[in-house]
C-alpha cells in the first residue's frame, strides 16, 4: 500500500503538471476551435467564391481586352488601309498635276513644232498642256527658281519700272491717267487716292497672251475667240501670270553698250531694226550663256534717249509712234524658242522695231511670241541702273521677280519687276 501511495504521489505531480497544461490547452483549444470555426465559417468559403469571381472577372476582362484589342487592331488596320488608300490617291493626283503643269523633260526644237495635230507650223500649242494659259512661264520650275538664287551675289536690288506717267504723252494712242488724292472729310489725318483713265500698258509693262492673236491662226493654244478675254470670254488674261507669279534667272543683253564698244549707233526716232546677231554678240561679249527658263532683258538704250528727249520729240512720238527694236522675224523667233526662254523684255516700247515695213507685216514678232509660243513680252522697262551695275562688276545674270497686277481678264500690267544681284 505504501508503494502504491508513493506511486500515486509520484504520479500526482505529473498529473498536476499536465493538468495545468491541459487546462490551458483546453482553453487555448477552445478558443482556437472557436476561432477556427469562425475562420472556417467566414474565410474559407469567401476564398473559394473570390477565386471563382476573380477567375470569372479575369476571363471577362481578358475576353473584353481581347475584343478591345481585336477591335482596335481592326480599326487600326482599317485606318491604316484608308490612309494608304488616300495616300495612293493623293500621290496619283500629285503626279497627274505635276505631269499636267510641268514642262516636258525635253522640249521640242522650233523645227519639231507643232506637236499638236492641226496646229500651225512653229506653234507650241499643246507643249505645256491643251488647257495651258501661261505658256513659257511654265519653264520657271521650282528647281530653276532655286538655282536662280545663285545669281544673287551682292544683294543689290534694282527696280525696273518707270514711273506710270512716263512716257508723257503716252504712246500708241493710249490715254493719260489722272491721279486724285482724297482726304476723308471726317478724318483729315487719313489719305486715299484713285486713278482715272489708267492704261496698264502706258508705261513699263507685260503683254498678256491675249494682247495679240495671229490674224489667221488665232490665239495661243488655239483658244477660240469666244473664250478669250475681250472677245467673249476671260481666258489668256494677265491674271494668269499674276496668280502664277514670275521668278527666275534674269540675263541682260546690253546691246546699247555693245554698240558703243564697236562704234555702232541707233537712230531712236526711226523704226531701225537691230539684227539678231547684235543681240547674240552682246551676250557673247558679256561672257554670259543663256539657260532654259531664263528671262532675257534686252537694252537698246531707248529709255535713256527718251528721258533726255525734248518735249517736241516726245509729242511727235505720241502722235505717231515710231520706235527701234530687235529684228522681228521668224529667225529671231526660232532663236528665242530654241533657247527655251521663259520671257523676253526690253526698254524698247515694242521690243521689235515698229512700224513694220510694207510686205513684212506677217513677220511681226508678237505673232510668234504671244500667239504661237505663249512667251510674254515686256516693254519700256527701265534697265539703266541695272545695266550700269552689270557693266561695273561684269555680272550680267541676276535673280528676277515680277508680280503683275491681278486684273481679271486684263490685257497687260506694269511688271512690278525687281532684279536682285
Amino acid at each position: 500500500m505504501a508503494k502504491s501511495k508513493k506511486k500515486v504521489r509520484k504520479a500526482a505531480p505529473k498529473a498536476r503538471k499536465v493538468a495545468p497544461k491541459a487546462v490551458k490547452g483546453k482553453k487555448a483549444v477552445s478558443k482556437g476551435v472557436k476561432r477556427a470555426v469562425a475562420v472556417k465559417a467566414a474565410k474559407p468559403a469567401p476564398k473559394k467564391v473570390s477565386r471563382k469571381i476573380e477567375r470569372k472577372v479575369a476571363e471577362v476582362v481578358t475576353a473584353s481586352t481581347r475584343a478591345s484589342v481585336d477591335l482596335e487592331s481592326s480599326i487600326g488596320r482599317m485606318e491604316r488601309a484608308a490612309v494608304r488608300k488616300v495616300g495612293e490617291i493623293a500621290a496619283r493626283a500629285t503626279r497627274a498635276v505635276r505631269e499636267a503643269i510641268s514642262p516636258p523633260s525635253k522640249l521640242p526644237s522650233y523645227d519639231e513644232l507643232p506637236v499638236r495635230k492641226g496646229a500651225p507650223a512653229g506653234a507650241a500649242w499643246g507643249v505645256f498642256g491643251d488647257d495651258d494659259e501661261v505658256g513659257t512661264i511654265n519653264l520657271l520650275t521650282p528647281e530653276r527658281v532655286v538655282a536662280a538664287t545663285s545669281s544673287i551675289r551682292t544683294g543689290k536690288v534694282f527696280a525696273l519700272n518707270l514711273p506710270i506717267n512716263i512716257p508723257d504723252p503716252p504712246l500708241f494712242t493710249r490715254g493719260k491717267h489722272t491721279h486724285t488724292i482724297k482726304i476723308f472729310p471726317n478724318a483729315e489725318f487719313v489719305l486715299d487716292d484713285f486713278l482715272d483713265n489708267f492704261y496698264p500698258q502706258a508705261s513699263s509693262q507685260w503683254d498678256a497672251l491675249a494682247h495679240v492673236k495671229h490674224p489667221v491662226h488665232g490665239a495661243y493654244n488655239g483658244i477660240p475667240d469666244k473664250e478669250m478675254t475681250g472677245r467673249g470670254g476671260m481666258r489668256l488674261g494677265i491674271d494668269n501670270l499674276a496668280r502664277r507669279g514670275i521668278a527666275g534667272r534674269g540675263v541682260l543683253a546690253d546691246v546699247a553698250r555693245y554698240h558703243e564698244r564697236v562704234g555702232k549707233s541707233i537712230n531712236f526716232t526711226t523704226a531701225e531694226s537691230i539684227p539678231l546677231e547684235d543681240v547674240q554678240a552682246a551676250l557673247e561679249d558679256e561672257g554670259v550663256e543663256l539657260q532654259a527658263g531664263d528671262i532675257l532683258l534686252i537694252r537698246i538704250g531707248w529709255t535713256k534717249f527718251y528721258l533726255s528727249a525734248s518735249h517736241e520729240i516726245k509729242a511727235e512720238l505720241a502722235k505717231e509712234t515710231v520706235v527701234p527694236g530687235i529684228e522681228g522675224s521668224e529667225r529671231t523667233a526660232r532663236w528665242l524658242w530654241n533657247n527655251h526662254l521663259a520671257a523676253v523684255a526690253s526698254d524698247s516700247p515694242a521690243l521689235e522695231a515698229l512700224p513694220k515695213p510694207a510686205g513684212e507685216e506677217a513677220e511681226f514678232l508678237h505673232f510668234h511670241m504671244l500667239a504661237f509660243f505663249g512667251m510674254p513680252i515686256g516693254e519700256m522697262w527701265n534697265l539703266e541702273g541695272l545695266a550700269d551695275d552689270c557693266a561695273a562688276d561684269g555680272d550680267y545674270d541676276f535673280f528676277l521677280t515680277s508680280a503683275p497686277l491681278n486684273i481679271p481678264g486684263g490685257v497687260g500690267s506694269p511688271p512690278n519687276a525687281l532684279a536682285i544681284k
